[in-house]
């Protein structure tokens, strides 16, 4: 006789699951604003964003902000100096070292932007009444904590995605 079947669990009954469909679906709003109207990718909206809040950072305090890893932040922050949205000054005495900032026209695209964001997070935040919107608000804080002190703790293998040893052949 034939073991059952384990029975199938839904991935509704995975918080990170359904996370990633809810930005799916309410960030796809702030995305279409980004690329159609102002040009600019999410990720160089959240580097725009990041230092509009934090003001001038290097880039690696820029990178850490934003939660993205260097070459990613790199990349976008080289496209934002091309767009001239963010300026790149080399600090006095080591050149290898740049300080980041919004130039005009970033904290002019900053200030068109962030209110309609905002509008976005709040309609989305009105399908809660006040009580709950703080219990989720305090959910979230806590949520975040714990991951960051599961990342700490965490030993898991990084992914090897072909650049270490194979010349980028996969076996």
């Amino acid at each position: 006789m034939p073991a059952a079947a384990a029975p199938r669990r839904p991935l509704d009954d995975l918080l990170l699951y359904r996370l990633s469909r809810l930005l799916s679906v309410a960030g796809s709003m702030v995305i279409r604003l980004c690329e159609g109207r102002f040009g600019i990718t999410r990720r160089e909206w959240r580097l725009i964003a990041v230092l509009a809040s934090k003001g001038e950072l290097g880039s690696s305090q820029l990178a850490e902000h934003a939660q993205l890893d260097r070459a990613r932040t790199s990349k976008a922050v080289g496209s934002l100096v091309a767009k001239q949205l963010v300026s790149r000054v080399a600090r006095a005495g080591d050149r290898r070292q740049v300080q980041l900032g919004l130039t005009e026209a970033g904290q002019a695209l900053y200030d068109e932007l962030f209110p309609l964001v905002t509008k976005i997070n709040a309609d989305l935040m009105g399908a809660l009444d006040a009580d709950d919107a703080a219990r989720f608000d305090a959910s979230l804080n806590l949520l975040q904590a714990k991951a960051g002190r599961m990342v700490e703790e965490a030993v898991l293998p990084k992914a090897d995605r072909g650049r270490r040893g194979t010349g980028g052949a996969r076996p």
